[in-house]
């Protein structure tokens, strides 16, 4: 049998495991939930908190809900040396994320299960549906490139690790997918990011790759590169047998036109995953919706805060069977990586409760409601998709805050934003942009109109480079980096513009 098809047969053995949770949601959940109160039990965390005694999901919810501060105590401890902490199980890698280009990182512990169980799973069953819904694909015989990040032993420790999730994912990959992964872990794991970049084009530029793996932002830097390096036109010219991106982290939105014109292939699959360092949760399964599978067998348990509460000092906090769709969800975790009553920090929207389908709306501390305007990143992502469209524009970045109302003057909205492409006439691309809004929110058009509450917004368009050596002044290249797309006060957008201006 040759090796693509006896991969093929392997990798889609999962699926039936897969229709099984979309038709058993709610008895996997509990599966999953008696597994983690039982592993629990064995942790010093789980005897602080009487988990011998919870017997239900219901008996959970008196444990009061986490964030990273609060398990800061405990995961310093784990770096040290400590184990049985959070997890029963012996724990050496930290994934070191931010989330944002703030300063302080957290470090969120990655176990053995939750690499096996969670992550890995994930990425196999993201290849298994793609076989399953692309039958006569021969992705195996073509090279996978990851775009990831960089690790870095843990001084405080000398048996763990610090690193970029993928990093870590890299360094304990399985010998099958370790041997179709280009470049070599020398290049592929270096921690300087302008170095790496020009490194890895070089590195891949001659190898036949099938499967892309990134952040699109960081993705597009890539292979604007490799473009210059070979001077080709199109991606199709330097890899003709390209066909997947795995893509996650941000939303695809903005990006897939300049996407399309870069590789030039009309047989180029983009697939969006979930998979943030604190756990792999959703996976674009149907190739006719944009929308992703909750995977509900990972070894997590999942619960929502509606957002509309979130600020509350109690706030409900919903299992799955009591979520309803179109409402905006903060997400909280339990995990196998010892995560527990954890809030992620993101949002989400369930698009289907038959099987639980999900889009990521932004993170709770990412949103623009100074004037009761309610703007999540989802909003804005595809309001610019729709100017871009129509514009001819190609978008590279952005950001937005309020201007607060002063004296007689009316409040609005300020975007820095980089293109790609600018369009012919900025004006017709913030009248788009600004009718896309207002069909998107409702909230929004209520306080647009007449100018009576929210002016027309203000556009400031930024050198192109702006972006990218803001992040670079924060040593924040890379990786998964992101530029806050939303802030609902002007420090962030003040500081981009005074880089700006020394720029």
């Amino acid at each position: 049998m040759p090796i693509n098809s006896l991969f093929s047969w392997i990798i889609k053995k999962r699926v039936h495991q897969i229709e099984l949770f979309k038709k058993y949601p709610t008895e996997t959940q509990r599966d999953v939930f008696d597994k983690l109160i039982d592993f629990g039990k064995h942790t010093e965390f789980g005897q602080l908190h009487h988990f011998p005694s919870i017997k239900s999901p219901t008996d959970f919810k008196e444990i009061p809900l986490q964030n990273y501060d609060t398990l800061k105590p405990y995961i310093d401890r784990i770096i040290a040396g400590e184990q049985q902490i959070l997890w029963p199980t012996t724990t050496k890698w930290f994934a070191k994320s931010s989330g944002t280009t703030q300063d302080k990182s957290k470090f969120i512990p990655i176990t053995q299960e939750s690499l096996e169980e969670c992550h890995y799973k994930g990425g196999k069953d993201l290849l298994g549906l793609y076989y399953h819904n692309h039958p006569d694909t021969k992705l195996y015989y073509g090279k996978h490139l990851v775009v990831g990040g960089s690790s870095q032993i843990n001084d405080l420790s000398k048996d763990s690790y610090f690193g970029d999730l993928s990093a870590i994912i890299m360094k304990n990959l399985p010998f099958w997918c370790e041997i179709r992964r280009t470049p070599h872990k020398d290049i592929a794991l270096m921690s300087r990011w302008e170095e790496k970049l020009d490194k890895m084009a070089e590195a891949t530029a001659k190898d036949d790759v099938s499967i892309l793996v990134g952040v699109p932002s960081w993705t597009l830097v890539l292979l604007k590169r490799i473009l210059e390096i070979t001077g080709k036109k199109t991606i199709a010219e330097v890899w003709p047998n390209l066909e997947l991106f795995m893509h996650g982290g941000v939303s695809f939105t903005p990006y897939k036109q300049q996407f399309n014109d870069i590789i030039g292939s009309p047989k180029m699959n983009y697939v969006d995953n979930y998979n943030a360092s604190e756990g792999f949760f959703g996976i674009q399964d149907d190739v006719n919706r944009e929308d992703m599978l909750l995977m509900l067998d990972y070894g997590i348990f999942y619960e929502f805060i509606p957002m509309s509460h979130f600020h509350e000092e109690h706030p409900p906090v919903l299992s799955l069977q009591d979520v309803e769709l179109n409402k905006n969800y903060a997400l909280v975790i339990s995990t196998n990586g010892g995560l527990w009553r954890y809030v992620i920090g993101d949002t989400i929207q369930f698009t289907s409760l038959l099987p639980f389908r999900i889009k990521v709306t932004g993170r709770t501390k990412h949103f623009i409601n100074a004037f009761g305007e309610e703007l999540i990143v989802d909003n804005t992502d595809n309001a610019f998709a729709i100017a871009c469209e129509k514009t001819g524009a190609k978008l590279n970045e952005y950001s937005g805050a309020p201007i607060y109302m002063t004296g007689s003057a009316t409040g609005g909205h300020q975007w820095l934003i980089e293109f790609y492409t600018p369009p012919n006439d900025m004006g017709v691309f913030a009248k788009v942009f600004d009718d896309a809004l207002k069909n998107i929110n409702s909230d929004y058009e209520a306080k647009r109109t007449n100018n009576l509450t929210v002016q027309f917004p203000e556009f400031n368009v930024l050198p192109s480079g702006t972006f990218y050596a803001w992040l670079k002044g924060k040593n924040k290249l890379g990786g998964q980096n992101k530029v806050p797309r939303l802030s609902n006060n002007r420090t962030i957008i003040e500081e981009i513009l005074s880089h700006t201006y020394s720029y």
